[in-house]
């Protein structure tokens, strides 16, 4: 019997998890997925969890029930590629594997600043996304929060805030001259206009020199806090960094065309812990957890895979408080609601995939 393990339930395992089910399970096949959570968790909706406007059941999605896939709910605390090993939190002995997918997605990356990572709440685990919401509202009238971080996650965070909690004093913290510097004009421009209007304040040119229980201290100027939220950055999951292969400069796994580790072929890498020239997004990791599954088929029959297709990304969707939004879409800026609906389209397929 073939054993692959899957580990991580997010976008990127949860798609070979459920493509292999779909291409058909051979008879000496059994896989085994395994998650922190009993569920799949939609993480591009963490950022509504920590701003307390949706409820995480809406963002959960329950794993496929099936004969040849078991699912062990707990923490991954050591790979052992040389030996073929997963160790658990929960469980004394190592399971075995035959092949396995490392889809243990990503951490915050605190480049180095003191307090940071005690100090701050983060967006990155549905359990951080929870807290982050219980510590925002949970403030007093008029509290001060902080968003560390202008990239997607941190404009998401504090647009839904302002909306979820009007009383509140919110400020962004953004490294650039302007938010979404990756983005089109029109959108940045869109977006600046929104923060102005619903009196954000953006901070441009940041840098920030510590955190504090109580602070942030930014370029000399220490502003007073009662939430910090980092969303300024990200590295791919430790457990990936500190496997013995090639990484890239991102300490990202450098794979094959199959997504295979080159030295061990038996091990797959997806989405936020594998070499890409694209940025990382669940889209992306859906994309690369599908063609890993179309290679395990052919693996799985004793016959060459055949070479994946190159990814073409859809575009990238954005939303500003639940009616507002913009995105790239066919390599068009757009603004308003109309990407917001088609946000919300893509959560909606997601969800009843």
């Amino acid at each position: 019997m073939t054993e692959l393990l899957i580990l991580g339930g997010g976008y990127g395992g949860f798609k070979v998890l459920y493509d292999a089910l779909e291409n058909g399970i051979p008879d000496d096949v059994h896989i085994t997925m395994i998650n922190r959570n009993p569920y799949h968790a939609m993480k591009t909706e963490y950022y509504a969890i920590a701003a307390g406007t949706t409820s995480d059941r809406s963002v959960r999605v329950d794993f496929p029930v099936h004969e040849k896939i078991s699912y062990i709910f707990d923490e991954v605390t050591r790979i052992d590629a040389e030996e073929d090993r997963v160790f658990l939190a929960g469980r004394e002995e190592p399971l075995a594997f035959d092949q396995l997918v490392i889809a243990l997605g990503c951490e915050d990356n605190y480049h180095g600043i003191e307090g940071a990572e005690e100090f701050t709440e983060s967006v990155q685990t549905m359990s951080s996304a929870r807290h982050a919401g219980y510590k925002i509202n949970d403030l007093k009238a008029y509290g001060n929060v902080t968003i560390v971080g202008a990239g997607l996650s941190g404009i998401e965070v504090a647009a839904e805030t302002r909306e979820s909690r009007p009383d509140l004093n919110i400020r962004l913290l953004d490294r650039g001259n302007t938010v979404l510097k990756a983005f089109d004009e029109k959108i940045q421009k869109h977006v600046a206009d929104w923060f102005r209007e619903n009196e954000v304040n953006v901070i441009h040119e940041a840098k920030v020199e510590y955190v504090e229980k109580d602070g942030v201290c930014n370029n000399g100027i220490c502003y007073m806090n009662d939430v910090t939220v980092w969303t300024a950055g990200v590295l791919p999951h430790h457990l990936a960094r500190e496997l013995p292969f090639k990484k890239d400069r991102e300490e990202k796994l450098i794979t094959n065309d199959f997504y295979q580790i080159p030295e061990k072929t038996n091990i797959y890498v997806v989405g936020d812990c594998v070499s890409s020239e694209l940025s990382p997004s669940g889209q992306l990791a859906g994309e690369q957890g599908e063609r890993i599954a179309e290679v395990l088929k052919y693996v799985w029959r004793g016959q060459q895979p055949k070479k994946p297709s190159s990814i073409k990304l859809k575009g990238t969707l954005g939303s500003l408080g639940k009616s507002d939004g913009f995105g790239n879409m066919m390599n068009q800026p757009l603004t308003g609601k109309i990407p917001r609906i088609a946000k919300s389209g893509v959560l909606w397929l997601h969800k009843r995939h």
